[in-house]
């Protein structure tokens, strides 16, 4: 079974481009190819060292989950943000109001009476056989923990995007620096991405220093990781700056310089990931593993964390912008069900896990069938779901 930490839990895409736009395949291909990066992470935390729950593990998933932790939640705002701007643009604040409600408030709501109870089930099971789903849903409700597992990023979400509906309101103009900083970008990625590890300077370890690694805010099920929030947020707004104007002529311009130095940005990307191991190994061999680090280590650690995760972004969507394979692709056929994908698959990994749990396995096999089943699963799950009058607005 999968750990309850909060730390491992990730979050999917949740906005479609603007009509008046054409759909970027490069970018839709990265928003699924995260989607399935999140399912991995889930199908090998039991068996790592971070959240080791089953038995069964195996070092090699130490190395991902570092990896996928420390990135792609950050992403997934920065993409998320990317078609925020002009999405308010062109419509009365009631009906971005409506439209982000029904998009993401509305599936965090049933997900969260539904999805997260009956994955969390799987793990209240291991410790209380005999209890039943209607008595574990109901203490979950009402006197808690409510946890939202993978869900909490919609909510998140959703209070991005209202503020930034807000921000829209104030001035339009706001994201005009960003934006001009992408435009540079486009011969001198770099640029872009010291501006971006500049920011994330200022709002993480500062955050990291105060809270640590392992507060959360929580009420019921809205729930987020204090030394976190403000990094998704500078993700999250940058993201919108970027696709404020001259989209393809910024960043993420495919004729651009950063898709032609995609494998300069992997070694990059190397650095701060191998710095990143050799504080855990400070942390584990020399001070003992305390519950309690000093603030030289958060500050440490908290830089290379947000070097790792601005040179992985620009080192995925490097790939993804250089690669113009015509499709359809499996990402291109489950690009429409990759959001529904991530509101459904939680329980169906958790349970999984909890079958393998008794079965005397290697990790590697029981993380691929965990992979395996999980995709197959809620990819089937979501389109049939997508079936239904009026779902396909929602999911």
């Amino acid at each position: 079974m999968t750990t309850m930490s909060h730390s491992a839990t990730i979050g999917a895409e949740a906005h479609a481009a603007p009509k008046s736009k054409s759909r970027n395949l490069s970018l839709d291909r990265a928003r699924t190819f995260l989607t399935l990066v999140v399912l991995l992470h889930h199908a090998v935390i039991p068996y790592t060292h971070f959240g080791h729950t089953d038995p069964a593990s195996f070092a090699g998933f130490d190395m991902i989950v570092l990896a996928t932790d420390s990135f792609f939640m950050a992403m997934f705002f920065f993409l998320s943000g990317l078609f925020t701007w002009p999405g308010i643009a062109r419509k009365a604040p009631s009906v971005f109001l409506r439209d982000r409600l029904l998009r993401l408030g509305l599936p965090f709501a049933i997900a969260a009476l539904t999805v997260i109870p009956l994955a969390y089930y799987a793990i209240a099971l291991r410790a209380e056989p005999e209890l039943t789903f209607a008595a574990f849903w109901w203490k979950t409700v009402t006197a808690g923990p409510w946890p939202s597992g993978p869900i909490w990023f919609v909510w998140v979400l959703l209070a991005f995007d209202l503020t930034a509906s807000l921000l829209y309101r104030v001035s339009a103009h706001l994201v005009d620096p960003g934006n001009r900083v992408s435009l540079r970008g486009f011969q001198q990625p770099v640029l872009f991405w010291l501006m971006l590890v500049a920011v994330s300077l200022i709002v993480y370890p500062p955050a990291l220093l105060h809270f640590g690694t392992n507060k959360w805010f929580e009420f019921g099920p809205f729930s987020v990781q204090a030394s976190r929030i403000l990094l998704y947020f500078t993700y999250f707004f940058i993201g919108a700056s970027v696709g404020a104007a001259n989209f393809d002529r910024g960043i993420l311009g495919a004729d651009g310089q950063l898709p032609r130095s995609r494998w300069s940005w992997v070694i990059i990307t190397l650095v701060p990931y191998c710095l990143m191991w050799c504080m855990i190994y400070i942390k584990r061999e020399i001070l003992g593993n305390p519950d309690h680090l000093p603030y030289w280590y958060h500050l440490f650690y908290g830089t290379f964390f947000v070097l790792f995760s601005a040179s992985i972004l620009l080192a995925i969507l490097a790939f993804f912008l250089h690669s113009r394979t015509p499709g359809p692709t499996l990402l291109d056929r489950m690009q429409a069900d990759a959001y529904g994908i991530f509101l459904v698959h939680y329980p169906i990994a958790l349970w999984i896990q909890y079958v393998l749990f008794d079965y005397s396995l290697p990790a590697i096999v029981k993380a691929a069938i965990g992979f395996v089943l999980t995709v197959i699963l809620s990819w089937g799950l979501t389109a049939a779901l997508r079936k239904i009058p009026g779902a396909s607005h929602v999911l």
